[in-house]
């Protein structure tokens, strides 16, 4: 759980916002947060299972993953970010459009990642502290591999396994304003 954590950056005392972890600015997003709201999207929306948990580190995308984020600002400030192989992005797409998998563009599973990062998110978000706005999501195929590795004290990753490859959601504290 996001709770009190040493700051990341010195305070200054003059300052109006506060490095994360100020113990006034609490979060509460821990793995089962994550993991539920993660479920809710595939589980209900699509009928697909990607409940098999993996360890961070044992999650290793390759370049051509497909990778989907959103910026939160307010009361707490961090990216929600999403990473899957685009084997399990492209058989998202095919369910969520109702179609075949061979007929799916990149074009359109860019979208549907948008999609999905935006459904995740904002499940998330109804945990963070308030206001807290949510940008337009953003969507990219990955240029390089990215392999997961444990949170950090300002992040929270948890990764899945699916037979269509592996799904990996962070969230990423960056700053927390005084409230």
């Amino acid at each position: 759980m996001f709770s009190y954590r040493p700051p990341i950056h010195p305070v200054d005392a003059d300052a109006t916002h506060f490095s994360c972890g100020v113990p006034s600015v609490v979060a509460q997003v821990d793995e089962a947060c994550v993991i539920k709201a993660n479920s809710q999207f595939w589980e209900q929306m699509l009928a697909m299972n990607v409940g098999a948990r993996l360890l961070p580190q044992e999650s290793c995308l390759a370049v051509g993953h497909l990778a989907g984020s959103v910026t939160l600002n307010g009361n707490w400030n961090g990216r929600i970010e999403l990473r899957m192989s685009s084997e399990l992005a492209y058989l998202a797409t095919s369910a969520m459009m109702m179609q075949p998998l061979e007929t799916v563009a990149e074009v359109d599973a860019l979208d549907a990642v948008r999609e999905i990062v935006n459904m995740i998110a904002g499940t998330i978000k109804s945990s963070l502290p308030r206001p807290c706005s949510m940008t337009v999501p953003e969507s990219s195929v990955a240029l390089e591999t990215w392999c997961g590795g444990p949170g950090t004290q300002d992040s929270l990753v948890v990764a899945f396994r699916h037979d269509a490859g592996d799904l990996m959601v962070r969230v990423w504290e960056q700053s927390c304003v005084a409230p």
